[in-house]
């Protein structure tokens, strides 16, 4: 049987697919592995993810999602039609009832950014598609109940955007969307270790570097973790040791980008919704939100109490749910 609506969380790491009625149904890494000549498609998602940096010249693994928007116009289409086929349980997708898709964009995308998402999800298969701004979207998730006359801040850290947003009366007040996030937390990792040990290191051992033992503030002990590459001097393989305190230099430029882009906010935020958010504090939203030591950062720079919401990654894709029957809440 064919479902109707399908929310989409378009993210440059991973694509959260949520059906109404069913809940979450896919959760996959935004990564396509195709033939170089023929173009097929040889993997979506988990297993084209293993193959980032691995992959002979004959097969080519993209990322079609950059910076929270869409930049391989061709794979993003067919990744998607890929995801809409599974959550909709049919390889005949629009024999009988084409679906509603409903995806989340950054809240500063450009009309031309727009018009590409749009036009991949009915080329992909859709009936009709909808949008929706990010925070909006991970405030509905979280639970917030936005259309009180409060002001409420989300940040949302994905992988290639950090959306921040103050929202009050069903509606974003003022917001900003930068393009420091989890991937540019991935890129400074690399840079630091091939500045300081002259070793090359891949995007995924950066990536785990991040997710075990980063962090933004000090944290109480000191952890380390072996982190395998390519010597820039002698040309062959070398494993170094790299500690915590390491990842915290590496990552207090992009760590101060985002306090810096909360800041501005919340200084053309208007008086009115200050009481507000200085009572109900900032909520944390989105994968790269889970770096250690975020809230105290926060506490520390903007004198702001900071909250990572339960499950920070999937926020945006249950608040795509709630919105399927919320068509005011839809970008126009």
């Amino acid at each position: 049987m064919l479902c109707r609506d399908i929310g989409i969380d378009l993210g440059t790491s991973t694509v959260l697919t949520y059906v109404k009625s069913k809940g979450i149904v896919d959760r996959e890494p935004s990564v396509v592995a195709a033939s170089a000549d023929s173009n097929k498609i040889i993997a979506i998602g988990a297993e084209a993810q293993k193959m980032l940096g691995r992959t002979p010249d004959s097969i080519v693994a993209v990322k079609p999602i950059r910076e929270g928007v869409i930049s391989d116009y061709t794979t993003a289409e067919r990744m998607l039609r890929h995801y809409i086929q599974k959550a909709s349980g049919s390889s005949f997708l629009g024999t009988f009832i084409k679906p509603r898709l409903i995806f989340s964009v950054p809240s500063n995308i450009s009309e031309i950014e727009e018009r590409a998402v749009i036009d991949a999800g009915l080329r992909a298969g859709a009936g009709r598609v909808n949008l929706i701004e990010s925070p909006l979207a991970a405030a509905l998730g979280v639970g917030i109940n936005i259309d009180e006359a409060r002001g409420s801040v989300i940040v949302d850290i994905g992988g290639g955007t950090c959306d921040i947003a103050v929202i009050s009366l069903g509606g974003i007040v003022i917001s900003s969307s930068v393009k420091t996030a989890g991937d540019s937390f991935d890129d400074a990792i690399i840079r630091y270790i091939r500045k300081k040990y002259n070793v090359l290191i891949g995007e995924r051992t950066a990536e785990q570097l991040k997710n075990k033992i980063g962090c933004v503030s000090r944290r109480d002990k000191l952890l380390a973790m072996e982190a395998r590459g390519r010597s820039l001097v002698s040309g062959l393989p070398k494993t170094i040791q790299v500690s915590s305190d390491e990842i915290l230099e590496a990552l207090r430029d992009p760590a101060g980008s985002v306090i810096d882009a909360i800041r501005t906010l919340l200084e053309k935020t208007p008086p009115e919704l200050i009481g507000d958010i200085c009572k109900n504090g900032i909520i944390l939203t989105g994968g790269c939100s889970r770096i250690y030591g975020l809230t105290s950062l926060i506490w520390r720079e903007l004198s702001m109490k900071a909250q990572l919401a339960s499950d920070p990654e999937t926020c945006v894709v249950i608040g795509l749910g709630k919105a399927m029957d919320h068509p005011e809440l839809f970008k126009k």
